[in-house]
């Protein structure tokens, strides 16, 4: 069966969600090894200050799947090239990384440690409250004094990563090449209305939800990616056909370094936000403004599912995990069916 026959009953749970309005929209997709598409869509890409119909055409604030498409995407990338190991310590390239102690464990980080979140970082740090000039957030992020702790789910990781990626290409991340159907500067009139943020004053739309993202100019290492379905799904193909990665770096996304990590990825766990159903070979990733992917390699199968599931307001309960779960196992047990 062809993803455009599941597509229709794979969607009810987000559909119904919308219909209860619990999100304001919805966009599923699923593509297949051999790279057949399809793709549904339905609810409002912006319900505040007016109401926009969503299409498959919108663009979506990505949040932390920036972490897989931009950013373990380009380390592996210049692995690849040789510019770096994975498990170089990050001063290779930030040698300016707790310049002060010459003994800070921030020195001994590499950069699979940072990628698998196998680090002592905290999981998130409110930077944005301490101003808002992107270089000397950057000078605060690299001197930071940071309190350890067991390994968790850090964005810190990933903005150490973001920053050592623009050290090694010398260019700020928000200039950093992408592919087609991704942008750090998306056109606001294309993308789906995120929160009515209390912060900045205004419905957020086109610009990162995320503040320290924001805050550090638009685009870090952990957030800041814009994208249409297609794009995504696009990215989603490449792991299985390898036309984006090589065969090396394709086993490091699809190898533990946790129990519950990969390099970049999260790998499957019972209760994990992409359902049960998923084979012991499924990886995937979720953005906190609502989007996810999963990639399960044992039935070369991948689907997204795209949300603005914060606007107008993240303070709520969506159901944004029971509504990633029903949708997982509608895909999977759809897919199964054929």
């Amino acid at each position: 069966m062809a993803p455009s026959a599941l597509i229709e009953q794979a969607f009810a749970p987000a559909a119904a969600s919308i219909r209860d309005g619990n999100i304001p929209a919805a966009v599923l997709g699923i593509v297949t090894a051999d790279g057949e598409r399809a793709v549904r869509w339905a609810g409002h890409a912006q319900i505040e200050p007016e109401r926009e119909i969503v299409s498959r055409e919108t663009w979506f604030d990505l949040a932390s799947l920036t972490k897989v498409i931009f950013t373990t995407t380009r380390i592996l990338d210049l692995v690849e090239a040789g510019r770096i190991a994975l498990d170089d310590p990050l001063v290779r390239v930030i040698p300016d990384l707790r310049q002060y102690d010459m003994n800070a464990a921030e020195r001994r980080l590499t950069f699979r440690q940072c990628l698998a979140h196998q680090t002592h970082l905290p999981g998130v740090e409110p930077l944005y409250t301490y101003g808002q000039d992107p270089n000397t957030l950057r000078a605060f992020i690299l001197q930071r004094v940071w309190q350890a702790g067991p390994p968790v789910y850090s964005d810190i990781n990933f903005m150490l990563l973001g920053i050592a990626i623009e050290r090694i290409t010398g260019q700020a991340l928000i200039d950093q090449p992408l592919p087609e159907k991704f942008s750090f500067r998306p056109d606001p009139n294309l993308c789906a209305a995120t929160e009515k943020d209390t912060w900045r004053g205004r419905v957020i739309r086109g610009e990162v939800h995320d503040e320290n993202a924001y805050a550090l100019g638009g685009a870090s290492g952990h957030a800041g990616l814009f994208g249409t379905i297609d794009g995504v799904l696009d990215f989603a193909h490449s792991p299985f056909d390898g036309s984006a990665l090589s065969s090396d770096s394709i086993k490091a996304i699809r190898t533990r370094e946790s129990d519950k990590r990969t390099v970049g990825w999260e790998g499957f766990y019972p209760g994990w936000h992409g359902g049960d159903s998923c084979s012991p070979d499924t990886i995937g990733h979720t953005g906190f403004t609502g989007t996810s992917l999963w990639l399960d390699f044992e039935r070369g199968l991948a689907w997204s599912l795209l949300t603005n599931r914060v606007h107008p307001s993240r303070h709520k309960d969506s159901g944004i995990l029971a509504l990633r779960r029903a949708t997982g196992e509608q895909v999977i047990a759809l897919f199964d069916r054929r």
